[in-house]
């Protein structure tokens, strides 16, 4: 029984998950043949999405797989690490806490009893986010340290109760009115108290992020904290975590994860090797592009570096090792090509940059193919070179191996065209987009090639639903303290200041470069682009640079910020991947960064390489 307990929620997840795919596609086919579709079908997807994010958080959480920088923490005495994990753990109890009962106040107060989202209240839909946040708060006790260093963890818990005394006395009041002035006399003496611990509250958040305390944590607790010494509402966090989870073009992110990690399942990257194999092996660094490619092929739909290099990253470094490359060089290029795809479409950094911009995301899609193309371009050159400088030896050139490695992988080469096809040509929306990638992924890689048995169809999904709630739920986070920011007007502050000092767009430009390359090394990309975003256009728009092409330095940017050395996202899962040491990881991706660099200046200043293909020309 207890068994089935556990299962329960991971098979209602994988429901939800098919369910977000077949929706949009009956939604499509209902339009095309029927001229009708489902009743509140997108209001089914976006609720949808608001419980997978939820539950994948759960997961997230009960596996202890929540994105986090560990490089203080592994830099610790052994002794010293039990006591930074207790402190991490008093601080993701205490804000997962705050979140709860502020998602509860805000799913009580905002929705009515009566109110109805197609055939389901909307307030039990939106009750899913306090109840989660509450989950992930007893899991941060249960995976705390045992013993007395659990200890802490329980503190948190009822320091989070304290601090969200303000939501909780209102919860309070509805349930006993009799009650309601003295719950009013307690929260005036707590109040004041809050505010004053409040700012040493976020300089703790802040330094723990160096020491594991998850990135969801850090930016949620800021954001509550940052309310409560301005005497603001803490339901705000909640509320801008429904806003954003809950748009339109949001559920296409989780589809394309979707998709991404069912071809990196199966053996669509192998069949891919030996089609590269077989039509570039001839051609002096024929290998090296062919693993430059995909895998911006695979991070374009898996939307996370990290998955690129964990699945291909064996596979193409012995296929490039054995094909005459040095190691030194093979890891490096495989490090710095884990995000090359993320400028090119149907790219989820690109799609979460338009959500948040408020810029049309097909423009945004369009803008990014030169520039993708450009990185790409500087990755192959120096596998070319490095091919010609080590003699590395070629594969001859044999028609008929080619076209037998072309028709094993040709319902692979086959997705790319029906996404370009699809979205470009208006036949689908974006979301239809991604159902139909994901449903294209499903069918081939299960029922065509039978690489994936029915029965491992739920690992697969499990492993996509961790980190469709790891980066769901940093996203919820962030967009709390995007709101502080933008309603604190820090970016028009921001902009006078700039202004005052900085007089020339170029120097503008190559500041913004430094201070985003230093972003993409402390931040992941969707919560720098939530939070980060606010703060850049209006700047961007004081110096007259289109805010198109302000995205595509943004998130160029973000890639090469995976790259930095020691502390970048890929050269930490580079090392655990390649089990190389992370400072020999970081020597060999030093010169791959510095051309890279080169490559985002360019993209920087010739801005006609991201706008010359869209509409006008503009």
């Amino acid at each position: 029984m207890r068994r089935l307990a556990r299962l329960v929620p991971s098979w209602f997840a994988y429901l939800l998950l098919v369910l977000l795919a077949l929706l949009p596609l009956i939604e499509s086919a209902g339009r095309t043949f029927f001229h009708t579709g489902i009743p509140s079908s997108a209001d089914y997807v976006r609720y949808i999405v608001l419980w997978l994010a939820f539950i994948g958080g759960v997961l997230t959480t009960k596996d202890g797989r929540h994105l986090a920088f560990t490089a203080g923490i592994d830099l610790l005495p052994a002794g010293w690490k039990t006591a930074v994990a207790s402190a991490s753990s008093f601080l993701a109890v205490s804000v997962t806490t705050i979140l709860a009962i502020a998602a509860l106040s805000f799913a009580l107060l905002v929705a009515g009893p009566d109110e109805k989202t197609g055939i389901f209240s909307t307030r039990f839909l939106m009750l899913i986010m306090p109840v989660c946040f509450a989950v992930m708060a007893g899991f941060f006790i249960v995976r705390a340290p045992p013993g007395a260093a659990r200890i802490p963890a329980w503190l948190g818990l009822a320091f989070g109760l304290c601090a969200a005394y303000t939501p909780l006395s209102e919860l309070l009041g509805m349930a006993f009115p009799a009650s309601t002035a003295l719950f009013e006399s307690v929260r005036s003496g707590i109040d004041p108290v809050a505010r004053t611990l409040a700012l040493p509250c976020i300089i703790v958040l802040l330094v723990s992020a160096v020491f594991g305390t998850p990135i969801f944590v850090v930016l949620g607790g800021v954001a509550l904290f940052l309310f409560t010494r301005s005497g603001g509402m803490i339901s705000v966090v909640p509320n801008e975590a429904y806003t954003i989870l809950t748009r339109t073009a949001i559920p296409a992110i989780p589809l394309f994860t979707l998709a991404g990690f069912i071809l990196a399942a199966g053996k669509g990257g192998e069949r891919l090797v030996a089609l590269f194999k077989a039509v570039l092996g001839w051609m002096p660094g024929g290998m090296a592009m062919a693993a430059v490619l995909l895998c911006a092929f695979f991070t374009t739909f898996t939307g996370a570096s990290g998955v690129t290099i964990l699945a291909l990253g064996g596979l193409l470094s012995f296929v490039l090792i054995n094909n005459g490359y040095s190691r030194k060089f093979s890891l490096g290029l495989l490090t710095s090509s884990g995000s090359i795809g993320l400028l090119f479409p149907p790219s989820l950094p690109v799609i979460m940059f338009g959500v948040m911009a408020q810029i049309n995301i097909m423009h945004m899609f369009i803008a990014g193919i030169l520039p993708g193309i450009v990185m790409c371009v500087t990755l192959i050159v120096m596998g070319v070179v490095h091919s010609i400088t080590a003699k590395s030896p070629r594969n001859r050139f044999v028609l008929r191996d080619a076209l037998a490695a072309l028709k094993n992988a040709a319902w692979e080469v086959l997705l790319p065209v029906i996404v370009f096809v699809g979205y470009f040509s208006g036949l689908f929306t974006l979301v239809e987009t991604a159902a139909v990638a994901a449903g294209y992924a499903l069918v081939t890689q299960t029922i065509v090639h039978r690489d994936i048995p029915l029965k491992e169809l739920a690992g697969v999904f499990r492993k996509c639903l961790v980190l469709i709630g790891g980066v769901l739920v940093i996203l919820s986070a962030a967009k709390g303290l995007s709101f502080y920011i933008v309603d604190s007007q820090l970016p028009l502050q921001l902009v006078d200041w700039v202004q005052r000092y900085v007089h020339s767009k170029y120097l503008f430009l190559l500041l913004l470069n430094l201070a985003l390359l230093v972003t993409g090394c402390l931040m992941d990309i969707f919560s720098a682009i939530v939070v980060v975003v606010p703060l850049i256009l209006p700047l961007g728009a004081a110096f007259g640079i289109n805010p198109i092409h302000l995205g595509i330095i943004f998130l160029a940017n973000m890639e090469l910020g995976y790259l930095t050395p020691t502390i970048g996202l890929n050269v930490f899962i580079s090392s655990y991947t390649f089990n190389e040491p992370l400072a020999r990881i970081s020597k060999y991706v030093i010169p791959f960064m510095l051309v890279l660099f080169l490559t985002v200046l360019l993209i920087t200043y010739v801005p006609g390489l991201a706008t010359i293909l869209l509409p006008g020309g503009r």
